[in-house]
C-alpha cells in the first residue's frame, strides 16, 4: 500500500453517540461504566437543535446527544441506525491543513474550517465522511480551557470510577468486500499503515467467520481495526450488525484498564452485562498462555479471556450490546505487554456470541 505522509492526527479526542435519549444514555454510562458527567448543551445553553452531554474517565471522552426536534439529520439517523457512534473525533496538530490534505487525498468533506469560541476561548473544528454515516471531526484546542468545547457549560456529576483509563481500539463493521478498501483509505487518507491483518482461517466457528485488518498510527496511539463478514454456514455476528445498524458503523469500543479484575468486578456490581464463555475455556488457559498474574479461580468466575504474543499477554472481555439492536457493544481490555487483539480468544469468542445470536434467532 502506498504510504502517505500522516495527516497529523495525534489521539482521539472524544466519541460522539447519536442516542434516543440523551439524559436517559448519560445516566446509563455513569450508573454502569463509572463515568463522570462534566459538561453539558442544550436549550439552557441556546442550542434548540440537541442535548448533549459530555461523560470522562480517565483519558476516555465520550458525548451522547440526542435531537430536540424532529427537523436535521439527527432524527433519521436515529430512525435508521438506533442509538449508535456518529464521530470518531481526532485531535489534529492543524485543522486547516489536515482538511485540506484528507480532501486532496479522496475524502469527502462534511464540514469546512469553522472556529467555535466563547468566553473561554476558541476551537478550530472541521469534519470528513467515513464509512456509512460515521464521521471523523478534526479539532485543535490551542489554549482553549473550557469544560469541552464553546457552547457547553461545566455541568459536574462525580461518580465511582471503574479503573477505565483509555480508549484502547474503536473497531468498525464494514460490508463483505469493503475491508481492504476502507484500510486504503485510512492509509491514503490519514497516512495510518496496516498493524495487523486476520482472515477467516484465525476468525472462524462451525457456523461463521470474518476478516479483520487493523489501521494505526505510527505511535500505535490510534488502533482502528475493520472487520468484514466472511462467507460461512450461518449468519455472522458481522452480518448481524449491518442487517440491524442498516450501514456500515462502530461495532465496540475497547476501553482501556489497569486491573482487570477489579474494572470487571465493579462493572459486574453496577449492572453490566458481559458475554460468558464455558468452564472448558479455562481448562486449557494454563497450557495455551502459560502462566499469568492474575488468579485463575477470579478469571473463570469473571469469565476474562487472556491470550499471548510475543511481548505478553492481555485480558479482556466483551459486554453484551448495550441497547435492543444487536449493534454497539463494549470491551474491557488490560495488556501486560501484549500489542495484539486476542488472536487465541476469537474462536471462543465467536461461539459466545453465536449463542447470543441463537437466542435471539438471527444466527
Amino acid at each position: 500500500m502506498e504510504q502517505r505522509e500522516p495527516l497529523g492526527a495525534r489521539r482521539i479526542h472524544h466519541v460522539e453517540l447519536w442516542v434516543g435519549n440523551a439524559l436517559q444514555a448519560a445516566h446509563y454510562y455513569r450508573k454502569t461504566f463509572g463515568f463522570s458527567q462534566v459538561a453539558y448543551a442544550g436549550l439552557e445553553t441556546g442550542n434548540r437543535e440537541r442535548a448533549s452531554y459530555v461523560l470522562t474517565q480517565g483519558n476516555v471522552r465520550f458525548v451522547v446527544s440526542s435531537p430536540l426536534t424532529d427537523e436535521g439529520p439527527m432524527g433519521s439517523h436515529l430512525v435508521r441506525h438506533g442509538d449508535g457512534v456518529r464521530d470518531v473525533a481526532f485531535e489534529v496538530a492543524d485543522v486547516d491543513t489536515a482538511y485540506a490534505k484528507a480532501l486532496d487525498r479522496g475524502a469527502v468533506g462534511v464540514l469546512q474550517p469553522t472556529d467555535l469560541e466563547d468566553e473561554r476561548g476558541k476551537v478550530r473544528q472541521a469534519a470528513i465522511q467515513a464509512y456509512g454515516d460515521t464521521i471523523h471531526t478534526f479539532l485543535s484546542k490551542g489554549a482553549y480551557d473550557g469544560p469541552f468545547l464553546p457552547g457547553y457549560v461545566e455541568q459536574r456529576i462525580e461518580e465511582p470510577d471503574a479503573g477505565l483509563l483509555a480508549i484502547d481500539h474503536v473497531v468498525a463493521n464494514v460490508e463483505e468486500g469493503k475491508m481492504n478498501e476502507w484500510a486504503d483509505w485510512y492509509g491514503k487518507v490519514f497516512g495510518f499503515q496496516r498493524y495487523i491483518s486476520f482472515d477467516d482461517k484465525d476468525i472462524s466457528t462451525e457456523y461463521s467467520a470474518l476478516q479483520s485488518v487493523v489501521m494505526s498510527d505510527d505511535e500505535r496511539r490510534i488502533k482502528l481495526p475493520i472487520n468484514e463478514p466472511a462467507a460461512g454456514k450461518k449468519r455472522s455476528q458481522i452480518q448481524e450488525y449491518l442487517d440491524f445498524y442498516k450501514s456500515p458503523g462502530v461495532q465496540h469500543v475497547a476501553l482501556l484498564t489497569a486491573d482487570v479484575i477489579a474494572t470487571v468486578s465493579r462493572l459486574v456490581e453496577n449492572g453490566c452485562q458481559f458475554l460468558l464463555v464455558p468452564d472448558t475455556y479455562y481448562e486449557e488457559l494454563a497450557d495455551r498462555v502459560g502462566q499469568v498474574d492474575e488468579p485463575l479461580a477470579e478469571l473463570r468466575r469473571l469469565g476474562i479471556l487472556v491470550d499471548r504474543d510475543d511481548r505478553g499477554y492481555l485480558l479482556q472481555l466483551f459486554t453484551k450490546p448495550v441497547e435492543d439492536r444487536p449493534t454497539l457493544f463494549f470491551e474491557i481490555i488490560q495488556r501486560k505487554g501484549a500489542r495484539g487483539f486476542g488472536k487465541g480468544n476469537f474462536k471462543a469468542l465467536f461461539e459466545s456470541i453465536e449463542r447470543e445470536q441463537e437466542r435471539r434467532g438471527t444466527l
